[in-house]
């Protein structure tokens, strides 16, 4: 990962941790090294990790990174405070994407969140330069499908989720998203 993605990816942790202040237990999808959970510092208590870019558990005291895909790879039991998708939902083909929200229902407390970032559309071009100029390793822009930000209010819709708070952000090129489950 080069100095720029870290910058961003940093970017959007920050936008994340605004909107997690009592989550203890946090699943998060798309966890690379682990950088969320570092971020949390001692307010994590367990986070679960799911990256499909590792290819072994990787356990850190309070928490654990596991190689696969969300909803395949995910913790037994539920009642997490939070799940976060950062870069990630643009990712997921259409045809994954009511399993993994049933998923997100089922391992949520009521109450609990959902924060997810999504680029917008000018950022696939931004990035496609970016890369070609080496200044970022762009991971896995090839996977983004076309995804309009404005397609996570649907995926993340009542009468699971209810949308608490929606802002841009990195000059708006970036969306956060915020959901809490319902009953």
């Amino acid at each position: 990962m080069r100095y720029v993605d870290r910058v961003l990816q940093d970017w959007r942790i920050r936008q994340c941790c605004r909107h997690l202040p009592d989550a203890k237990r946090v699943i998060d999808v798309g966890a690379f090294q682990g950088e969320l959970f570092r971020a949390l510092g001692d307010q994590l208590e367990e986070g679960f990790g799911v990256e499909p870019l590792s290819d072994e558990v990787q356990s850190r005291g309070r928490w654990s990174i596991h190689p696969g895909y969300f909803p395949e790879v995910a913790p037994e039991v539920g009642e997490w405070d939070a799940i976060t998708m950062l870069a990630v939902l643009e990712h997921i083909p259409c045809d994954r994407q009511s399993s993994l929200v049933a998923a997100c229902h089922w391992l949520l407390r009521t109450g609990g969140r959902v924060v997810i970032t999504v680029p917008g559309p000018a950022v696939d071009r931004i990035l496609d330069v970016l890369k070609k100029l080496r200044l970022i390793d762009g991971m896995s822009l090839e996977e983004h499908f076309g995804f309009q930000p404005e397609e996570t209010l649907q995926i993340f819709a009542e009468p699971r989720f209810a949308l608490v708070h929606r802002s841009k952000f990195q000059l708006g090129l970036n969306h956060l998203f915020v959901f809490e489950k319902l009953a």
